[in-house]
This record gives structure tokens, sequence and C-alpha cells, in this order.
């Protein structure tokens, strides 16, 4: 997959970053480990094109990894599975990634832990269809691309679901995103799954439009910091100090508008016009937020149901071989911590 790139989601993002957070880091969990001498490296942290990543790179160039006491080695990924990978085979000590990739990772033998809930997509993942095409039943027999095993595939089973199909009903096409959205916008297929800016470029075929999209299924696209378990079992204090920045950098971005919006324009290789071109489709999660979604709970809303339901579809459709091991996927002491010294527990 490319990148997950930026889209229009400026306006209600910065709406959501004001009422996000107004305290200072919190003190980091203890460990037995705390003061070990790992603790003096730089931490390797990925990061690709997404509208609930883009902070990262404000936190960045503004030194809020420093000022929160953090060694930190930002590094970009042009390619989104690049970062998956790199953090599956322990190249990376956290990434930024969805939750199904996550599970999907855990699946197949990583050891890895999500400590903090970015944001949902809430419309920027698609299915994009040919003129012809009113609703997800007209899919069977269907030429359908997207990139296996990602997020938009995960989309795709999900709306097969809904209407009682499942991808044998289809034509599945497995092929990377930005090939898949040419080949739909070139008339080589009948729908494709993708997001933006994929989206734009796939809706250049005459009279396609988006079938459903990650709007219809609230909370089944998350985004995450995910981490190895070592370093959660080595530098506890360094993923504390993480989890700080990420709250401390939203809150320098409510407050610092203009300058926030530059950084993020030039990482994502765009301008703020552009950001017009597309409606919001992200919701970047507040501090509540994340102590809501971390808590047990029987709808989407509860990252522990949301992971089972996910983990059930991804074994069912074949996109895992084996049932992961979930107990120990979510640690909320973190955003608890930070919470607590904010006054919001």
């Amino acid at each position: 997959m490319k990148v997950r790139n930026i889209l229009s989601w400026f306006c209600v993002f910065l709406v959501s970053l004001i009422v996000t957070v107004s305290c200072t880091p919190s003190q980091t969990p203890t460990s037995n480990t705390a003061s070990t001498p790992l603790a003096t490296k730089a931490i390797q942290i990925g990061f690709s094109a997404w509208p609930g990543w883009f902070p990262w790179q404000v936190a960045q160039e503004q030194d809020l990894f420093i000022e929160n006491k953090v060694k930190a080695n930002l590094k970009w990924f042009d390619g989104y599975l690049d970062s998956i990978n790199a953090l599956a085979t322990t190249q990376l000590d956290g990434n930024s990634q969805t939750l199904n990739d996550t599970i999907s990772s855990v699946a197949a033998g990583a050891d890895l832990v999500i400590v903090l809930t970015n944001d949902n997509s809430q419309g920027n993942d698609q299915i994009i269809v040919r003129q012809g095409i009113n609703s997800i039943k007209d899919l069977k027999g269907k030429k359908v691309a997207a990139e296996e095993g990602t997020v938009d595939h995960f989309l795709l089973l999900l709306g097969l679901e809904k209407a009682g199909l499942t991808q044998a009903d289809i034509q599945f096409e497995p092929l990377e995103t930005g090939a898949a959205a040419a080949a739909f916008a070139a008339g080589k297929l009948d729908a494709v799954g993708v997001f933006a800016p994929f989206t734009s470029k796939a809706l250049l075929l005459p009279g396609s439009k988006t079938l459903f999209s990650s709007a219809d299924f609230p909370g089944a696209i998350s985004d995450h910091l995910v981490v190895t378990r070592k370093m959660i079992q080595e530098r506890p204090q360094d993923v504390q100090a993480l989890v700080n920045t990420w709250f401390e950098t939203l809150k320098f971005i409510a407050a610092n508008k203009q300058k926030a919006t530059e950084i993020i324009a030039k990482r994502a290789g765009t301008n703020i016009k552009e950001y017009q071109q597309y409606e919001a489709g992200t919701a970047i999660f507040t501090l509540e937020q994340n102590l809501k979604a971390f808590t047990p709970g029987n709808d989407r809303t509860s990252l522990s149901f949301t992971a089972k339901e996910i983990s059930k579809s991804l074994l069912k459709s074949g996109l895992i071989k084996q049932k992961p091991d979930l107990s120990k996927l979510f640690d909320d002491r973190f955003v608890k911590a930070y919470a607590d010294k904010a006054g919001k527990v």
C-alpha cells in the first residue's frame, strides 16, 4: 500500500483538538528496568501519511519529544505496509498503524501492544464503483480490487458481509492501492477499495461513485500508536513520554493553528487549499475518547469489542491463519497516567 495521504479533514480536525487536553505530562509508570542503559538510545518510531498521524511531524519540528524527555527518531515511510513490517520484525520500537493491521501482525506472531488511539476513520476509506452498480449486492460476480489484508480490504469484507455476500461472490483482485485506483480509473475494474487521495483518482472515472465508506461502519477502522512489548518492559518511561508528547502536541496544534498547518501541509506534500477538496473523514481522539476506547464494552466504541469482531472477520476471510491472543493487546496505563495528572480520572 502506498501512503495514507492527507485530505481536507482540517477544520474538523482542529476543532477536535481544541477540546482534547489541558494538562501537563504525567509521571512515568514505574518499572524495575526504568534505569536501564537503553534509555540513552533514541527510540525508533515510524509513521506514514494519514491525517491522524501527521501531528507526530509537528512534535518533531517543535521539539516536543525533547520537552517531554524522550529521545525519539521519527522515521517516515512512503509505504504504509513497510512500516507495519518494520514494527513486526522489531526494526522499529513503535509505529502508527490500524487496529486490524496490528491484529494481523499479532496473529502472525508479533508481540505488540496498543497504547494510544490517534483517530477513527469516518469516511476516508471508501469502496468506489462504476456506473450501473447501485448496491452492495450488485457487486456479485464483479471484478473488485483492494490491497489484500489492509484496511480497505477489511472494509470491503464488512460491506459484503452486511449484504449477505462473501469474497467468493466477487472476482477479487489483490492490487496495491495506487495501482488499484489507476486500474479502476482506466475502466479495468468494476469497483475498488481505496483511501484518500486515491479516492479522488478513482473517482476520475466518469459516472463512478462511492458505494459505501468507513463512515458506514463507525469505529471499524481505528488508528493507533503501537509499540513492541519489549519496549514497554524495558523502557516504560519512554512509552509514557511518547503518550505525553502526543497530547501535548494536540494542545500545541490547537494553540498554533497556522504554524501547525504549514508543517502538516509540507509533510503531506500538499497545500491548505487542497484540504478543502475533500470531506472531513478523520476524527482525532480526545483524551476522554481514549479513556472510553480502552474501556471494555459491547459496541465499536470499545477497542476490545472491536478487536474481537475484527479477529473473527479476518479468520473467516482467511486473512489470518490462526486466532490471535488479544488478552494483552491493549495497555491503557499510559493514557490513564496522563489523564490522572490532568485530573481527568
